[in-house]
């Protein structure tokens, strides 16, 4: 069987530039031709592109991502989505930025724990608005 790695990249506007999220993904051995790109809000999951992306995912296949903020900004929907992924369609998922957050390495016990707890950690910094003075 032949897994394929997919990238996926979402800037919150049209100005935004993906460069490096591009530069990232091709370093990482992903096809430019499966790299599918969303210029909206992470709000919610509802993109054109992100959903393109799921119909595509298979068992096996690896979905590999800049940063945790880049797949959304609301903590329960990142966390229902990763789980959607790695559990119901059973692809992998490798975020760039955070080495532990890789379940195509991380697949005994321990690895899948620290992977579930650093995920909740980051999903809640990336919809936390940060606060200036």
């Amino acid at each position: 069987m032949i897994f394929i790695n997919f990238g996926y990249v979402r800037v919150s506007t049209r100005e935004q530039n993906t460069d490096r999220q591009l530069i990232a993904l091709k370093e990482n051995g992903v096809p430019i031709e499966n790299i599918l790109t969303d210029k909206m809000s992470g709000k919610d999951f509802n993109r054109p592109a992100y959903r393109r992306l799921l119909k595509r995912l298979h068992k096996g296949d690896v979905l590999i991502i800049k940063s945790i903020d880049r797949l959304g900004r609301n903590y329960k929907d990142i966390i229902k989505q990763w789980q959607y992924i790695t559990k119901e369609i059973g692809a992998d998922i490798k975020v760039i930025e955070m080495p532990l957050l890789d379940t195509s390495q991380h697949k005994d016990l321990l690895g899948t724990f620290v992977a579930d707890m650093v995920l909740q950690i980051l999903s809640y910094v990336s919809e936390k608005p940060s606060h200036t003075p």
